[in-house]
């Protein structure tokens, strides 16, 4: 999995031979649609992504049973990369991996993409009660967690438009996902390991970074957080 947020990493710009490697490229925000497109078309695999504070408004975007992209009930041309997939609010199987996705940030200002913390943990609530849902149908556990902003006191930054969600420490519960990825935070140790929060690593991967994640990777094993999970 390539995975990358924030940053426009000129290198691959130049050059994807270093990356070549991934089946999958997850994006975190913040990064422009046209480098995501490239990245994409490039490698020649699937993306997801979710939305940072500073992408646009994707709100009201949906696909028809016949596969046209739709807002407002009529026609319309999603502003991300044709094929890719938004998981902002969703849990969605790609590349043979179950990643969910809550985008944007702590609300700072009057732009989109962003919410307070009673906002976002409405819609961390929403994605439970998918997970919910498709394991009552025979869904997978989810694997990958995607957001933008961290989690609070995990990785997030001293100043309050960098804060990170204290929702997310549920939802995480909740979910039981392998890895959480995010970005936003720009000033951080790239050579640090992704920070626990219980049985999930929690990493920045703002710039791009390539990590193994096998499918079933976020499947539940007993232990004291399984009371909690259901």
């Amino acid at each position: 999995m390539l995975a990358v947020s924030d940053e426009v990493d000129e290198g691959l710009c130049a050059d994807l031979g270093p990356v070549r490697a991934a089946e999958l490229v997850v994006a975190c925000g913040d990064l422009p649609f046209e480098y995501l497109g490239y990245l994409m078309n490039g490698l020649d695999v699937p993306l997801v992504f979710v939305p940072g504070n500073h992408d646009p408004d994707l709100s009201g975007y949906r696909s028809s049973r016949a596969g046209l992209t739709l807002r407002a009930g009529l026609p319309a041309r999603a502003p991300w990369p044709d094929g890719a997939v938004n998981a902002d609010g969703r849990i969605v199987e790609v590349a043979g991996l179950r990643l969910a996705g809550l985008g944007g940030c702590r609300r700072y200002g009057s732009g989109p993409n962003q919410y307070s913390d009673r906002q976002l943990a409405a819609r961390a609530r929403s994605l439970r009660r998918q997970q919910r849902w498709q394991r009552l149908r025979g869904g997978r556990p989810v694997d990958v967690l995607l957001t933008h902003a961290p989690p609070r006191g995990v990785g997030d930054g001293a100043d309050p438009p960098h804060w990170g969600f204290t929702a997310l420490h549920g939802l995480v519960a909740g979910l039981q996902p392998a890895m959480l990825l995010h970005g936003h935070v720009l000033h951080y140790d790239a050579a640090a390991p992704g920070r626990p929060l219980g049985r999930t690593a929690v990493c920045n991967v703002t710039g791009r970074h390539l990590l193994d994640i096998p499918p079933g990777a976020g499947a539940a094993r007993p232990g004291p957080g399984d009371r909690h999970a259901r």
